[in-house]
């Protein structure tokens, strides 16, 4: 039924006002005939407001005198109307379809990466390295493969420990979690200072003497 009424807005349609004593007799009969009404409003009894295509609103002249109904046509819309409207304003016209047309090819473009959850690393370095994986700004959006600029981010930085994409409207969103830093790694043979991260005190000391004899010969 929504597809219908798209379509009857490119071939035109008309609101129109149907009065007489037998209102519902009159939509019965034009949904019997395959008529398709919308937008229908009951202001009283005898009165109702509706929409109708062109091509059915030849056919109601009959349905009219079944049901002694008068119709009135109180507007003419859709595209056939607008272009009569607008004949004398060929250059306004055409302007206003090419900004429509226009519109309509740049919202299938990205204009904007965000770039979420990273507290240590600096945005223009994610940027950078987002763009030389094949997300930029201008990139058509049908070209964008998100899995595969994941998976080659998370090989390329050790940094990142989860990354995710989502293209929303014009704008890409990337989320992204940062990876732990590893620990030095202090050889065992080494001596080294243990801190502790809070303050404590210290009530017992276990030492122990590694002690490895050397082999006699």
């Amino acid at each position: 039924m929504y597809m219908k009424i798209l379509l009857n807005y490119f071939i035109g349609y008309v609101k129109i006002s149907v009065e007489g004593y037998f209102v519902e007799r009159f939509i019965n009969l034009c949904i019997s005939h395959h008529l398709l009404l919308w937008n229908s409003k009951r202001k009283q009894a005898t009165l109702l407001h509706t929409c109708i295509s062109i091509q059915d609103f030849k056919k109601l002249s009959r349905i009219a005198k079944q049901t002694k109904c008068k119709i009135k046509i109180e507007e003419k819309k859709g595209l056939p109307f607008l272009f009569h409207k607008y004949k004398r304003r060929k250059i306004f016209f055409l302007f206003l379809m090419l900004m429509v047309v226009g519109m309509i090819v740049l919202s299938n473009f990205v204009w904007n990466i965000e770039i979420q959850g990273n507290e240590t690393i600096p945005t223009e370095d994610l940027l950078k390295t987002i763009e030389q994986e094949g997300l930029h700004i201008g990139v058509w959006k049908n070209d964008i493969n998100t899995k595969d600029i994941i998976n080659r981010l998370r090989l390329d930085r050790d940094d990142l420990a989860w990354v995710g994409i989502s293209i929303e409207g014009t704008n890409a969103i990337v989320e992204v979690v940062e990876a732990d830093e590893k620990p030095e790694i202090i050889p065992e043979e080494e001596y080294c200072n243990i801190v502790a991260t809070k303050p404590g005190i210290i009530v017992k000391v276990n030492a122990a003497n590694r002690y490895t004899p050397s082999k006699r010969r």
